[in-house]
């Protein structure tokens, strides 16, 4: 096997970096783990939430995106997450199955949402996923959207003022409707 190269890198949210390998942490789709409870059938990323000051794991291709804790220290933090790559990547299987509950969610969508879904796929998710982060639209009634933020993006100081504004932008030109507004439902 050939050596485990990491490279960590910054998001817009100073509380997230991405832990960029050399290998694969999964295979097709991406993972959000929000608990060490949600993550109990993927050893590696039990192994991460095992670190002091890990709050939330986004897996996607070979990018691991860690959500820290406000309170704790990346100093502290960084050479534990190293450490539980090196020990853990080489028995990990990126073709692990993690149920899809997106893929059901989607299938009971009304048409309008799943429009603006499609939209939010090819345009704003891309990035959202890349710095370890995703939205959900939670309804969309009266030309209002409300969405919800998970992974890096629900503590990101930009979520709230460019990504929305491009969300809002990118809605009303491809929707072809001036009057759409969005807005960021609180997280429970």
């Amino acid at each position: 096997m050939e050596k485990m190269l990491i490279s960590i890198q910054p998001t817009p949210n100073p509380n997230a970096l991405k832990f960029v390998l050399n290998a694969q942490v999964k295979t097709e789709g991406n993972s959000y783990y929000k608990s060490p409870l949600e993550s109990k059938e993927n050893p590696l990323a039990s192994a991460l939430f095992a670190v002091r000051g890990v709050d939330q794991l986004h897996f996607f291709d070979n990018v691991i995106t860690i959500t820290k804790f406000n309170y704790e220290d990346w100093d502290a933090i960084e050479p534990q997450v190293k450490d539980v790559l090196k020990e853990r990547l080489t028995g990990h299987d990126p073709n692990y199955f993690d149920p899809d509950p997106e893929a059901e969610r989607r299938a009971n969508l009304s048409p309008e949402i799943l429009a603006i879904e499609k939209i939010l796929d090819k345009t704003i998710r891309p990035g959202l996923q890349g710095d370890g982060g995703d939205l959900v639209c939670l309804s969309y009634e009266d030309e209002v959207l409300v969405v919800q933020y998970q992974g890096a993006c629900g503590t990101c100081p930009s979520a709230t003022t460019g990504t929305l504004e491009a969300i809002k932008a990118i809605l009303r030109d491809e929707l072809e409707n001036p009057n759409i507004e969005v807005y960021i439902a609180p997280e429970f």
